[in-house]
């Protein structure tokens, strides 16, 4: 007896202090939450001369809440936090929590879409008696929904927490700020431009349930209004805190959208984060760094943790390299695809082109044109116009698309590229510097790529190369490889 008292006592002795500062930690994760919480609750100062609160006015009533919206999630993940579930379960049994909760997912939107149909059949006299069935079984659904999402955004939350510890993301070994999301369905938002220019001069997040036509009437009365332009889109995630995903099916897609909402966390604490709207190139260099990091990411955790959700490898296009020794009947080649990156590109080139020239109006009317185009090729874009490609644009991951020109200057030159290829291939450490170099590696030049020492927008200096200075004492080699490459690396 006396030695199991013994043996108890020790292991509370061990467990205790790994429990108090876990609270500890959590503590602090509460107070910096309730910090943000009241940041945002007194940031909006009206003003009839502020642009943002002349588009207020058109938005107001329809505004989403993100203090209530945080607040609720932020009582969610504390109760989830407070069991420690992850730790307590073997990876089968959390595969086995996040496959059950994708199942459920995918059931509520199968029995939503024969609801929807139900309503929008008009030979259906009686829709509530039609769907009354349909409608018990959502319900159970539902119930089963809010059961399994607690636990499974808690393993996924800890298995990305994991992958960011091995690539060396953290502090002590910790993410700061932690790996937080919550699934939901995301708002709207709308996004507006002048006509002028394209440039992105407000997103404001709107209801989620907002119609199209409701759409409609709100982007026609602020472009009569302001004499701008604007667009109402969709999102898949939102870099509050925690961090809003939307709901889905896809867990590769799931995973790199939880890790690209935490790089603009993990970014926010940083010049990159803190300037965000500082400049549009700054923008672009933001969301860029979070769309290659977190599919980057997402798909080190699907290596690590669901191996047979890997995605095939994707192999470049093959060219041809041979044709028979008789000429081909042109008629019998296969057309070549579709390429809607490639066309939105040549798209953005040529408004920015008019643009400039001042010929507002022959753009707005080549991009109608253009919009036709997609249309007959099976893109269904309702709207292409300035803040399309304002809002779009900013996500330059890969080549092409909206983004038009590289907003940052020009790409490195090739033996600069190599060297960090090098390097990235034979550290785990350099994952971290990754995102930049994977950015510039998908837009090589022969041009030559200079650095002054320091990251110069519209005259004001962003970032100096102090810290690399700092690390060139540490580790010589990867300071001498990335030191004329890296020095705005926000992750450096």
């Amino acid at each position: 007896m006396l030695a199991r008292r013994g043996k108890c006592f020790a292991a509370r002795f061990v467990i205790i202090p790994a429990m108090l500062w876990l609270r500890i930690v959590r503590g602090l994760e509460m107070t910096g939450l309730l910090v943000i919480l009241a940041a945002i609750a007194g940031y909006s100062n009206p003003s009839l001369t502020n642009p943002i609160e002349k588009i207020r006015a058109y938005t107001r009533d329809i505004e989403f809440d993100y203090v209530e919206w945080m607040a609720n999630a932020a009582i969610v993940k504390t109760r989830a936090a407070s069991v420690h579930l992850p730790y307590m379960l073997e990876r089968e049994t959390q595969k086995e929590i996040v496959a059950a909760y994708l199942r459920v997912t995918h059931s509520i939107f199968e029995k939503e879409n024969l609801l929807a149909q139900i309503y929008a059949d008009p030979a259906v006299e009686d829709k509530e008696a039609a769907s009354e069935s349909l409608q018990s079984e959502l319900d159970e659904l539902y119930k089963r929904r809010n059961d399994l999402a607690p636990l499974a955004e808690a393993i996924l939350q800890e298995q990305v927490s994991q992958v960011l510890a091995e690539i060396g993301l953290t502090a002590a070994g910790q993410p700061v700020p932690s790996v937080w999301f919550h699934s939901t369905p995301p708002p709207m938002a709308l996004i507006v431009s002048p006509r002028e220019r394209i440039e992105q001069t407000a997103n404001i997040s709107v209801y989620t349930d907002i119609t199209v036509d409701e759409q409609a009437a709100l982007e026609a009365r602020v472009d009569a209004g302001l004499n701008a332009s604007s667009l109402v889109v969709p999102v898949g995630g939102v870099g509050v805190y925690p961090t809003m995903v939307m709901r889905t099916t896809d867990l590769n897609w799931m995973l790199n959208t939880v890790a690209h909402e935490w790089i603009h966390n993990y970014l926010t604490l940083r010049p990159l984060g803190l300037l965000y709207n500082h400049t549009p190139e700054l923008r672009t260099m933001n969301e860029t760094t979070a769309s290659i990091a977190g599919d980057e990411i997402g798909a080190l955790v699907i290596e690590k943790f669901y191996p047979e959700l890997k995605p095939a490898a994707s192999f470049p296009d093959l060219e041809l390299v041979s044709l028979p020794f008789d000429r081909p009947d042109p008629d019998s080649l296969t057309r070549p695809p579709f390429d809607f990156r490639a066309q939105m590109h040549e798209t953005r080139i040529t408004v920015d082109a008019l643009l400039a020239e001042g010929k507002i109006e022959e753009a707005e009317a080549y991009m109608e044109e253009r919009r036709q185009v997609f249309l007959k090729n099976g893109y269904l874009l309702r709207k292409i116009n300035q803040a399309y490609f304002a809002f779009y644009g900013a996500y330059a991951d890969v080549p092409g698309g909206a983004a038009g020109e590289d907003p940052v200057g020009t790409p490195p030159c090739a033996p600069c590229a190599s060297k960090a290829n090098r390097w990235r291939s034979s550290s785990t450490e350099s994952r971290g510097c990754r995102v930049f170099s994977s950015y510039r590696r998908r837009s090589i030049s022969n041009e030559t790529y200079h650095n002054s020492g320091s990251t110069v927008f519209n005259g004001k200096t962003i970032l100096k190369t102090r810290r690399t200075r700092r690390s060139r004492r540490r580790n010589p080699e990867k300071a001498a490889l990335f030191s004329p490459l890296c020095t705005w690396c926000p992750l450096w």
